[in-house]
């Protein structure tokens, strides 16, 4: 990822002015009047993925299943295609897959503890009634602040939201925040993104954090109301990997964007966060005298431009991820185009032991428009495509390579000179935990300037890709040696706008 979700932190001094008035009204003001002039002719723009109308969109915020409906809410800014002025966009559906735009949820209030920003948060029911817990920023001293970036300095406290009826149009904010500030005495790098859970009789959260010199940690804390909190410990504490640099998150010495959760039938639990620009996954072990995650694998959510997911679960209990893909073009090409960013498909998570097994979920074939010739070529803008690529009988693993018009977006290979096992994505090589299949199930979505891949279910890799030239296919998959594909299907998928 080339731009962090925290480098431009300086346009916030510019939004308490812009929200004194009125700011849900002023934000949803700011998305209507914009509606006759969407950016729908920037051929770049997704079909059939989720996002705002126009202007800038991050991370998901607080996705929950309620009253037979899906809602969706991301961090937003209503103002320009580039970051700052944080709100929360909301959106609903029926299927995960068909939304509807709702009025923005959350705008920062003046004078408030998240006056200069609503971040990231998540979604919990208590008593009946969906709370948003979230972290708040304001202005504060540099001895007081938590993001101190050379040029601002902001205190981050987690702030308390509760639904004021069913259709989760309306919030009322606790003047005050439930953990206002980060554990006495701990110098932290970062102090956002609560991720709460209700295990028995109590709350617990977790909030992403680090100490320099030490390395990114989740904090956790218990409660019993959702409104006072007790910190307990680091539930997990990574180490320094010796980098110096003004922003901690890009020195992996600050975590942010956890989520926990258990998975699976047999007791385990999953933690991710994102850092250095990735998201991290580890499968493990809760101990509930103790409360600490006892890691047991580990890997890496997407290799591409997917990041701070959110899970969530279904309305039969299956545990969804959602990810905030990335753009990797110019900032002043987004900014001009009047949009940034958009949610990825939803996946359905499982483990197979202590792996972790990514694939699209079912509601994905709602997209569906027509069937399509049977071949590895996918010439159109918005286009679904799996088959089963087998190796020629000599059980070596299989290399193969995905490429647009401009070279290859991702090749899978066994290179020897460098790792057994080597994914390459545009120039970048990353080396896989696991070898190369001798067998490999393919699937792809392509919706104009996002390719998401699944290989096997185990390795996502999310491509962001701005080139056309015409009569070229959008993608190409180029298969090494005499390899059989097997089951080949092709689909045209349809756009969910208007």
């Amino acid at each position: 990822m080339n731009l962090s979700r925290r480098s431009v932190l300086a346009s916030l001094a510019v939004s308490a002015a812009a929200t004194a008035v009125g700011p849900v009204q002023r934000a949803w003001a700011a998305v209507q009047d914009s509606t006759d002039a969407q950016p729908l002719s920037d051929p770049m723009r997704p079909g059939f993925h989720l996002q705002p109308a126009r202007g800038w969109m991050n991370d998901p915020c607080g996705p929950i299943y309620w009253r037979g409906q899906y809602h969706m809410f991301h961090q937003y800014n209503p103002h320009a295609a580039v970051w700052g002025d944080m709100h929360w966009a909301h959106a609903v559906s029926e299927d995960m897959i068909h939304w509807k735009r709702l009025p923005v949820a959350l705008a920062p209030t003046p004078n408030g503890p998240d006056a200069q920003g609503c971040f990231t948060g998540s979604a919990i029911v208590y008593n009946d009634r969906p709370h948003l817990l979230y972290t708040g920023v304001r202005t504060a001293s540099p001895a007081d602040a938590t993001i101190n970036d050379g040029h601002n300095h902001f205190r981050e406290s987690q702030c308390l939201a509760v639904a004021a009826d069913d259709t989760l149009r309306t919030w009322n904010k606790l003047p005050q925040p439930v953990i206002p500030s980060p554990p006495p005495g701990m110098h932290v790098t970062g102090f956002r993104d609560p991720a709460p859970w209700r295990d028995g009789d109590h709350f617990y959260t977790l909030i992403g954090s680090g100490i320099a010199g030490v390395g990114g940690n989740v904090l956790l804390y218990r409660s019993n109301d959702l409104r006072t909190w007790k910190y307990l410990h680091p539930m997990l504490q990574g180490n320094s990997h010796g980098s110096v640099g003004a922003n901690p998150v890009s020195t992996g010495e600050m975590w942010e964007c956890p989520d926990f959760f258990p998975l699976g039938s047999e007791g385990k639990h999953v933690l991710i966060y994102s850092t250095q620009g990735k998201t991290l996954w580890h499968s493990g072990t809760l101990d509930r005298a103790t409360m600490l995650f006892h890691p047991e694998r580990a890997g890496q959510l997407d290799y591409g431009s997917y990041y701070a997911p959110k899970t969530q679960l279904d309305a039969k209990g299956n545990r969804i991820l959602w990810g905030w893909l990335t753009e990797t073009r110019p900032e002043a090409d987004y900014s001009r185009a009047g949009w940034s960013g958009m949610m990825s498909l939803p996946r359905i998570l499982t483990l197979d032991g202590n792996d972790l097994v990514m694939k699209p979920a079912q509601q994905t074939e709602r997209l569906r428009s027509s069937r399509n010739p049977k071949a590895a070529h996918l010439p159109n803008t918005r286009q679904e495509f799996r088959c089963v690529l087998q190796s020629a009988g000599t059980g070596e693993p299989l290399p193969y390579r995905i490429s647009d018009a401009t070279g290859p977006l991702i090749e899978i290979r066994s290179d020897k000179a460098q790792s057994p096992r080597v994914v390459r994505v545009d120039d970048i090589h990353m080396e896989i935990p696991e070898p190369l299949p001798a067998t490999a199930g393919l699937h792809l979505f392509i919706d104009n300037s996002v390719i998401e891949i699944f290989i096997n279910n185990r390795l996502c890799v999310t491509h962001r890709f701005y080139s056309r030239i015409s009569g070229k296919p959008v993608a190409t998959l180029t298969l090494a040696g005499q390899p059989r594909i097997a089951g080949p299907e092709s689909f045209s998928l349809t756009s969910i706008w208007p």
